[in-house]
């Protein structure tokens, strides 16, 4: 955390960067925290230095964002009701007794649990989270052995979409699911029912847990979704080339400012609405990681003109594209699925840069 500072009277300005504190400032108060109010740390001390932790990625962050001229975010209060997770940052405060199907918790003693899996490699953080009435608790390891596959040499590039989820060089489409549209009928009427109850009253705490449980299932079902598709193009291709979107700054709002309107606002946030709930950049988290335990490659490549650019001769024309699905090249007259002649541009450019990469390697060695 970094502490701010007030302008003496009479100087320009409101607030100037003042005395830093540091999260590490922030643990060594925690013993005379301990002493004043011992039952602030009855969770133990490593609890507290995981909140400390986050307090101070989320300030860092927004000192960064003012830094860099974006809008900054102030991070605001987490009362009790949004304070859902707990960490432990080391292994202290917290055992887990696999045989026993037992963890313990500094504070609280033994609780049941129900193994995904067994553990491997030597178990290093725990994240104890609240999902409605529900409980979970993950744990973080390292030195993991890898689980390489059997080597393949298929290669694909693969588009990302809205109307299919991805589309890869080898024609083959990967169909958008639309877990939010599918299931925000149910959505609309629990938040229906939660704005005619009376803030602070019971039926109004069992209307937000319907509409929480609402958003866990379509989240749930998303998940679902990503981890099958990551894991069946993981097993299949032994080279995975994606598109490096800056997802951030294409769902930008395009409602403008009161002196510059934006034009057609409505048709951008059900675009930006559609991009968000297709999770390209989850997906593409999934393969990386499940990449890196298969021993397979991943590489990411800057998608500037490869929905332009024909697979085929190379000219890049916005022409090309005459709609959402049709490439028709105005050069060669080459035509193809546009997702498909997107997808092979992609795998084209992730080829140059391997080749590029190893070409720098065997010089430099």
């Amino acid at each position: 955390m970094r502490g701010l500072q007030r302008r003496p009277r009479g100087t320009t300005g409101g607030l100037e960067a003042g005395i830093r504190i540091t999260r590490y400032d922030q643990f060594a108060q925690l013993k005379d925290l301990h002493e004043v109010r011992p039952d602030f740390l009855q969770y133990g001390v490593t609890v507290a230095r995981g909140t400390l932790t986050r307090l101070d990625r989320a300030f860092s962050a927004f000192f960064r964002r003012v830094a860099a001229g974006q809008k900054p975010g102030f991070p605001r209060f987490r009362a009790s009701s949004r304070f859902d997770c707990v960490s432990y940052e080391d292994v202290s405060g917290w055992k887990l007794k696999e045989p026993d199907h037992r963890l313990y918790l500094q504070g609280i003693g033994h609780v049941k649990i129900r193994l995904h899996r067994p553990l491997k490699g030597v178990p290093k953080t725990l994240h104890v989270r609240r999902q409605g009435r529900r409980w979970t608790a993950t744990i973080q390891c390292a030195e993991v052995p890898a689980q390489p596959l059997p080597p393949t040499n298929r290669k694909a590039g693969l588009d990302l979409g809205v109307a299919n989820l991805a589309a890869s060089s080898d024609g083959e489409f990967f169909e958008n699911p639309r877990h939010l549209a599918g299931g925000r009928e149910a959505l609309t009427n629990a938040q229906r029912c939660l704005a005619r109850k009376q803030r602070g009253s019971n039926r109004r705490r069992q209307a937000v847990h319907r509409v929480a449980a609402q958003h866990r299932r379509i989240a749930n079902r998303r998940r679902d979704g990503l981890h099958q598709l990551s894991r069946r193009l993981v097993n299949t291709y032994g080279l995975l080339v994606f598109e490096d979107l800056k997802i951030a700054n294409m769902v930008r709002s395009a409602k403008g400012s009161l002196e510059e309107p934006g034009s057609r606002v409505a048709q951008k946030s059900g675009l930006n609405r559609e991009i968000l709930a297709a999770s390209w950049g989850a997906l593409i988290s999934m393969v990386a990681y499940k990449a890196e335990d298969a021993g397979r490659e991943l590489i990411v490549v800057n998608p500037r003109g490869t929905s332009r650019r024909c697979s085929s001769c190379g000219h890049t024309e916005a022409a090309n594209r005459t709609s959402q699905a049709v490439f028709c090249c105005r050069g060669c007259g080459f035509e193809d699925h546009a997702d498909v002649n997107a997808a092979r541009n992609i795998l084209w450019l992730g080829l140059s840069l391997r080749r590029q990469k190893r070409e720098a390697e065997a010089g430099a060695a």
